[in-house]
Order: C-alpha cells, then sequence, then structure tokens
C-alpha cells in the first residue's frame, strides 16, 4: 500500500478544499501519514479550531498527527512514507524550503523525503508567491523530486501576487510526481469570476 505523508501548513481557508482532496487518496487506498506545523496545530481561526481540524485529520486517517520535529526526523531514516505532500504550503514554509531551513515538523518531513529521494508536492497557498517569494518559487520549480499542484492567480485584481494551487489537482500531480514528472500545465488559470 502507498503510504504518503500528509503535511498541512497555516493557510486555513484552504482546509475546506483540501481535506476532499486527503479523502479522495484514502478513498483510492493510500495511507495517508498526517503531519502538521506549529501554527496550523496550534491556532483556531474563523474557519474553525486546531482541536477540530485535529480531529477531522486523525479520524481520516486513522493515525496520530505528527507535529513536532523529533517526531518527523524518523521518516528519513526509517523510510516511512513513499512521496510527501505539503498542503497548504505556505510562502513562509516555501521560503525556508528553498533556503535549506528546518524549523518546523514540516520541514523536517521534507528534509526527511529529500535525503530519500522521493517526491514532495507542494500546494501552494501564499499572497506573496509573485512578490518577495518569486525567487523562491523559481527555485524550488528547478529543485530535483520537488513538484508543483499547478497554481495560478486566485484573485489577481485585490491580491496582484497572490498564487493558489488547484486543490482539485492534488491527485493527479501525486500520481504524476511518482512516475517522476510534473503535472502540466504548471500555471493555470482561475476562472474569471472568482477576479
Amino acid at each position: 500500500m502507498l503510504k504518503i505523508g500528509f503535511a498541512l501548513c497555516g493557510s486555513y481557508c484552504t482546509y475546506g478544499q483540501i481535506l476532499p482532496e486527503m479523502q479522495k487518496m484514502i478513498d483510492a487506498g493510500t495511507e495517508i501519514i498526517p503531519i502538521m506545523s506549529y501554527e496550523s496545530v496550534a491556532t483556531d481561526t474563523r474557519f474553525g479550531t486546531a482541536e477540530e481540524h485535529k480531529k477531522v485529520i486523525e479520524n481520516m486517517t486513522g493515525h496520530s498527527i505528527i507535529q513536532t520535529i523529533v517526531e518527523a526526523e524518523p521518516i528519513g531514516p526509517k523510510k516511512l512514507i513513499d512521496a510527501l505532500v505539503i498542503a497548504p504550503c505556505t510562502g513562509n514554509t516555501m521560503a525556508k524550503l528553498a533556503n535549506g531551513i528546518t524549523d518546523t515538523p514540516v520541514l523536517m518531513a521534507a528534509k526527511a523525503s529529500l535525503r530519500n529521494e522521493i517526491p514532495v508536492i507542494l500546494a501552494l497557498a501564499t499572497n506573496d508567491a509573485l512578490g518577495l517569494n518569486l525567487k523562491n518559487l523559481g527555485i524550488l520549480l528547478n529543485t530535483k523530486n520537488i513538484y508543483f499542484v499547478p497554481l495560478g492567480q486566485d484573485e489577481y485584481k485585490k491580491k496582484p501576487n497572490s498564487m493558489v494551487a488547484h486543490m482539485d489537482l492534488l491527485l493527479p500531480t501525486l500520481q504524476a510526481a511518482l512516475e517522476g514528472k510534473q503535472l502540466q500545465p504548471v500555471f493555470q488559470s482561475y476562472p474569471s469570476s472568482k477576479n
């Protein structure tokens, strides 16, 4: 059975889109090992409490959430997963990953996965993808074993630097990445009605 690490960061407004995609993976016969960043595992927002999110994720996956660097470290040496999905991947996490910083459970899982030369799939959700983070996006687009869920400008009039992954393409992106391929096109428009 395919084992996928599924890491969530703090773009809470996307959880409503991401959790159904996690369920699709489970329905397809994938075992999901959940991982959450320090902020996502502890922060209550208008999109739900941390405890609500944790309960839903643990019930869906049947696994306790990895929520510390110490818990995430064995992913590498024990080869616990076949691929890692980071969804949502915030601009903060993207920047740290591009610059080799490992200070959260999610980043430790990414480091461990890259060590093992397995796919790391990023489903970006950030207001500054086309701002200060553009250089980090460029670095990661050219990094071995990193794949992006196709993304686009979600609200180019109100937030011209913002980009969000098409979360409904998460499973096809994972399937392509497991074959060593990037799902194309990487940049896809959002319907004009959202803008």
